[in-house]
């Protein structure tokens, strides 16, 4: 199964450990479907909806790894952990509900590495 990671799950980012042994697949951006925030926290949210393409990585990892992948995430509790197709693969994805995300400043450009420039 392929999973789409966009935050501090990236190569190179804190938690990019939690992958270890996935393969990278391809590094990608969204259509322009939805919206990355700044949690204000240390990490990003991506929420469905809006015009942004959000960039990040595609993984292939055994299903055993979701379970901590979840807990990472605080899915269900915080982010919800949804299907969608991103660049040409069916992926699972970590996404924010919009209740979530009130007041949380927009990543415009999409990319949370960019975000400071």
């Amino acid at each position: 199964m392929k999973v789409f990671v966009y935050g501090t799950l990236r190569s190179g980012e804190p938690a990019h450990g939690l992958l270890q042994g996935a393969k990278l697949v391809a590094r990608a951006s969204t259509d322009p479907e939805f919206t990355l925030v700044d949690m204000m926290a240390g990490y990003p949210a991506m929420l469905d909806g809006g015009t942004t393409c959000v960039v990040g990585e595609i993984y292939e990892l055994e299903e055993a790894a979701l379970g901590e992948l979840d807990h990472y995430e605080e899915a269900p509790e915080l982010f919800e952990r949804v299907t969608r197709r991103i660049a040409g693969h069916e992926v699972w994805v970590y996404v924010l509900p919009e209740r979530h995300a009130v007041g949380r400043p927009r990543i415009a450009g999409g990319d949370w590495r960019a975000r400071g420039r």
